[in-house]
């Protein structure tokens, strides 16, 4: 079993990143993420109003090494302009508008974990 305190009864500081990125990101993000000595899960998810396919990262990291993380994620999920067609509003007839949004990119989370143990 480990535990999150260290061999001399000090408390480490440990951050659980969780990290949603677009589909065509993911592999090089966790690719990179890998090279750079980071352990990651990933899980599959549907993201948001646009129902695009997006990937889900939880990567452990210490204190001092996320700031890495967030480095290498920034190279590796860039945004991308794409297009939603929306209905136009009071429009007797549907007339579909196509909208310019932003995808894509990464949405980072940082929680601290006070605790954690490994069975």
């Amino acid at each position: 079993m480990t535990k999150s305190t260290s061999e001399n009864g000090l408390k480490k500081t440990h951050n659980l990143l969780i990290v949603v990125v677009h589909g065509q990101d993911a592999d090089f993000a966790v690719d990179s993420l890998l090279d750079g000595g980071f352990s990651v899960t990933r899980l599959p998810s549907a993201g948001g109003f646009l129902g695009r396919k997006n990937v889900t990262l939880m990567i452990g990291v210490s204190t001092a090494r996320k700031e890495t993380a967030i480095e290498i994620l920034d190279k590796n999920c860039r945004q991308r302009a794409a297009y939603v067609v929306v209905p136009m509003e009071n429009s007797p007839l549907p007339m579909p508008t196509p909208t310019l949004v932003n995808i894509g990119g990464a949405n980072i989370f940082s929680l601290e974990v006070e605790h954690y143990e490994e069975f």
